[in-house]
Order: structure tokens, then sequence, then C-alpha cells
């Protein structure tokens, strides 16, 4: 995943340079602390969490701290320099100082908006706890001053503690009034829409549930996501600036819809074990046929329909060869097994592309021809659906696509139009499926596209657009939470594969909903518990991130029963949970079936 900045990077030698003649220009306070000071930095010592800091990349630790029971950990990663701060209310023209404790390499300590010369001061390396200390000026008319530490891409995380802003208290004047006019509207089965009149001197809004603080927002609108069907829920927010919060509005309650059926249930078990098969190619996992594949598969994903070429959109199914595949069955026999599963109650989907099937639908006459080349093979083999596994450049959005409830670029609008035209062609009992990787989906929680500057990855939340355009279509969504790098969760933290944290996280994403690149406004809204699979691999030989059983269990009871979650906190519970996907049918028969055991002997 190389994501740069927004903007281009300085040489590190630079900032360096840059940061010493900025920090040499300060004037420097009196030896003398004049009464009126007083450390303005709230929880500079990190005791009460990270209440008071912005600190998307950081969690508190309880070792190693300099003092007390508790410090800052925050990990840079990719493009991200795991900035933590917080904005402190100050005097005009008048002197602090700024100082704290860091461990690590490459960590900085500085302060942004002084009206006179922003600074920062850093170490190149303390493997020990290290006092910083640097020194500002506010300006004429400045009155908000932010306070930040941060540390280098890619150098490692770094501990932050004892954090102090000594200086004269700025004047914070009074809490805003409640806010008035809150309303409820646009209630699904798990969300509610809320909109209130703006407070005057509000500079942000607190959001209760039920009588429980559960986020802060700027605007005067937000929708909660998350919530169970045919349940009622009593709101109310209050407005927040420097002096404090105002007493909370008065309540709205809202009652949530039923439970959508529609989309694609298509007859599948209350829960149901999603495979791969390696159908056109053989590897080190053996051929398997497919009237050997154990009844407890509910979906057989047919291993890959795949391009003429990147750009055609004319996808062809071949069967792996005997001279590739020792022991592989006729057509006549494939086909009748297929009959054979279908009567048992299964599904037999085609996958289209995988690792080396690129697909990129540009014009409207490959997306004719996908929706031709598709129906040829379902129609061949009498198959029940289509899974959609589009991998590495298939999918990315084009310079100033930004909105995934709007999508622009045509490789996207192309496949949108051609996944509706054959969900039309067939009906309603079409299965369609979807098996993106993280970096397409939970991903665009932090980054979306090429970003508004340029310079992100275009593929970044690629699967948004897709997902969403259909999520009345899909059947299943089975995210590969492996060959995954670290992604931030819905808790501000980055959780990493290995185990069942991160397909914990990962999963209450789509089940709850996200802001999309962080805007609030453009919310990526949660979809049935019902369309959710967790995709795994089936061995440590099927890819990297695999689990032991113990770990599957883990995450199904915090999923579905909320016991053993750990550190991680989800958004709700959800019993209808769909199963567990995995990569592959072929592997897990090369590993002795250990996750088909391990979901039968949860789900029996």
């Amino acid at each position: 995943m190389d994501r740069s900045r927004p903007h281009a990077r300085r040489p590190l030698a630079v900032l360096l340079t840059a940061t010493a003649v900025a920090a040499a220009g300060v004037t420097a306070l009196t030896p003398d602390a004049r009464a009126a000071d007083a450390d303005l930095a709230r929880n500079g010592s990190f005791e009460t969490g990270l209440d008071g800091w912005n600190c998307p990349a950081g969690a508190t630790v309880t070792s190693p701290v300099h003092s007390g029971a508790s410090a800052l950990k925050a990990t840079p990663a990719g493009s991200d320099n795991a900035r933590c701060a917080q904005t402190v209310t100050v005097k005009p023209d008048s002197a602090y100082t700024l100082s704290g404790y860091v461990r690590g390499a490459y960590v900085y300590l500085g302060a942004s908006g002084t009206g006179t010369t922003d600074v920062s001061t850093w170490t190149q390396s303390a493997p020990d706890w290290q006092k910083l200390t640097t020194t500002f000026r506010t300006g004429p008319s400045t009155t908000r001053v932010t306070i930040y530490t941060h540390g280098w891409y890619g150098t490692g995380a770094y501990h932050a503690d004892d954090i102090t802003l000594v200086g004269p208290g700025g004047e914070t004047g009074q809490p805003p009034a409640p806010p008035t006019g809150l309303t409820a509207s646009g209630a699904t089965s798990t969300s509610v829409a809320l909109s209130w009149s703006p407070a005057a001197g509000a500079t942000s809004y607190a959001v209760y549930r039920d009588g429980a603080r559960i986020r802060t927002v700027t605007g005067t609108s937000t929708t909660v996501t998350g919530l169970s069907p045919s349940t009622a829920y009593a709101f109310q927010v209050a407005a927040l600036n420097d002096a404090g919060e105002s007493a909370r509005s008065a309540t709205v309650t809202a009652t949530t819809s039923a439970p959508d059926s529609g989309g694609g249930d298509s007859g599948l078990p209350e829960h149901a074990l999603v495979g791969y098969l390696h159908a056109s190619f053989a590897n080190g996992s053996g051929y398997t046929r497919l009237a050997d594949v154990p009844d407890s598969w509910d979906v057989i994903d047919l291993a890959f329909g795949e391009p003429t070429s990147v750009t055609s959109g004319d996808i062809r199914f071949e069967r792996c060869p005997a001279t590739e595949c020792p022991g592989v069955e006729s057509d006549a026999e494939f086909k009748a097994a297929i009959r054979a599963k279908q009567a048992a109650g299964k599904k037999v989907l085609i996958s289209i592309g995988g690792q080396n099937g690129q697909v990129r639908l540009t014009t409207t006459a490959a997306r004719d021809t996908f929706v031709s080349s598709v129906s040829r093979i379902i129609d061949e083999y009498g198959l029940d659906g289509l899974d959609i596994d589009f991998e590495g450049h298939s999918l990315s959005l084009d310079t100033g696509d930004t909105d995934f409830r709007n999508p622009k670029t045509p490789v996207i609008v192309n496949l949108i139009s051609a996944l509706k035209t054959l969900k039309a062609k067939y009906g309603d009992d079409f299965v369609l499926t979807m098996a993106p990787e993280t970096f397409f989906v939970q991903l665009g929680h932090q980054f979306y596209g090429s970003g508004p500057w340029g310079g992100q990855d275009p593929r970044a939340g690629a699967y948004l657009p897709v997902i969403h355009a259909l999520r009345d279509d899909l059947t299943l969504l089975h995210v590969q939470d492996y060959n995954s790098g670290p992604i931030m969760g819905l808790d501000g933290q980055y959780h990493s594969m290995g185990g069942a944290d991160f397909h914990i996280a990962m999963t209450d994403m789509l089940l709850t909903g996200f802001p999309v690149a962080g805007d609030a406004n453009r919310v990526f809204p949660p979809l049935r518990p019902d369309q959710v699979a967790i995709g795994m691999p089936a061995t440590v030989n099927a890819g990297n991130g695999h689990v032991s059983p113990a770990e599957v269990v883990k995450t199904l009871n915090c999923l579905t029963r909320n016991t053993d979650c750990g550190s991680y906190r989800t958004h709700g519970t959800w019993p209808s949970l769909r199963g567990l996907m995995t990569w592959s049918i072929n592997w897990d028969r090369f590993g002795g079936w250990e996750f088909q055991r391990t979901f039968d002997g949860y789900f029996g």
C-alpha cells in the first residue's frame, strides 16, 4: 500500500533544519513564572485515555510510562505520521512553554497557529524517556493554539507522556445554549437521521443515544448507524465550545423499521459456509472434483472466469486440463455435479477475476461484452449466479471522483451497470456476491481514491461505490480479511492480521457503517448482517493472515453473542451474521478440513 501524502514530502534534513531555524527566532520566557501561568494542556499525562486529544493512530498503554499509570503510543503507517493534537485556548501576545517526554526515533513536539512563528522540537533517537521543550509567543489576536506530537513515516511507534503547555490562560467565555429543533427522520432498520438548529457560539455538537454520548460532530446533522431493527431509541444533542458543554436538548424518539429482507437471500441457510473451488488451475493444494466437495459448503465459487484481455470485457471459463489437474472430471461429469449440488440446496457460482484476472470495463462496449460473455458461462453450466473477485488494478477511481454515492469513473459506472443488467436478466433468485480486499473497502474509512489533492493510491476504497449501488441486489459481501496491511477501525486504532481482533474490527465496520475518508457527511451505510460473511484463509499455505480455530470462534462469539470481544468493542451484536468464506475449498481439504470443521462445530 504505497500511498503518498496530499502534499509532497520534503527531505527529512530540510525539515529538521527549518525546525531549528524557527525555534531559534522565538523569544524565550523569563525565568520567573508568573502567578497567572498554568498548565493549559488537557490530559497531558494520558491518564484518562485520549480525552482531549485527536489521535487517530494512537492508543494509551500502561508500559512504558514516564509517570503515572498511562502514556501515549502512536504508530506511523504509510503516509500517516501518527500525529496527536489538541487545541488550547490561549491569551494574545503572551509567552508559552511547551514541554513533554518522548521515546522513540524521530519524535516531534510542536505548536501551530501561534500567530507568530510556529515551533517544533524533535529528537532523532530516544531509547529512554527524553524531555523536549520549546517556547513561543502568541500573536496580537491569537486565542487558540494547536499543540501536537508526531513521529516519522515508517520509523515505528513512538511514546509520549506528561505534555504541558505553561502560560496564561485565555478567556473561554460561557458554554453555548442547548440546541433546539432536534428532529429524527429517515429511519431504516439500522439507522436514524438527526438534524437540529445551530446554537450560537457552538463549535461542535455531542450526540447522545439513550443517555450515552456516542459521537461529536461539527455540523447540525448526522446519521446514527449500527442500530437494531424494530427498536425505539431516544436521542439528544448538546452544544460544545472552548468553555464547555451546554445542557442537552429536548429528547426525540425514533423507532427503526423491521429488517429488510430484500437483496437476494436466494435460499441460503441461516448461516452459510462459502468456499472457492480451483476449477480452472492447479497449485500445491491439489485438484478437488466438484462432486467430492462435502455437503457443508453452501456456496461454491468456481475459480476463475478471466478476460481475454484487461479491457475487452470478454470473460472465458476454461476448465483445468488433465495434464495440469490429474483426475479432473469431464465436462458432462462437471455439469452433473453442479446439478447434484443444486438439488441438495447448494449454490454454484462463477467467480470472475482473481489475482491474475484483471478486468477493466473502460467502455460501454466492454460492459456489454461482459454481460453477454458472463451470461453464456452461466447458461452453459446452469449456474446460480456470479461472484466478483476483482483485485489488483481492476478498480480504481479517476482524479476528482470523491463521492462514493455518485461515482463518475467509467470502470466503476460500467461495472455497476453490468451487474444490474445481469441481476435484472436472471431475476430475484440470482445470487450476487463480492470478495474485495480490505484495501478496496475498509481502507476507504481513511483514504478514498486519489484524495482531494491527488497523490493517494486511486484504488483505495474503490469497491465502495459498487457495493453501495448494488446493496439492494447483493446477496453476500465477504471481504478478504487476509493479505492485508494494518487498517484503521472505528475505534481510531490500527488493526493487523493474525487474531480475532482484526476480523472483529473489519466486520464491525461493515455492519455499523463508517465515514468515507473521515467525512462525517459521507457515511457508507451499514449492510444487513445476513449480507455479510467473513473471509479467512483456510490454512497457513492459503494466504497471509491465517488464524487458529480458537480465534475463529472468538470472532464469531464477539459478533454474534457479544462475548470474547477482547479489547475491541463492537457497535452492536449480530446473531444473524451470515457466516464464513474461505480461500479455498482445495486448501481446506489439504489442511484436513479444519476450517469446515470449525464452522460446523460452531453453527451445527
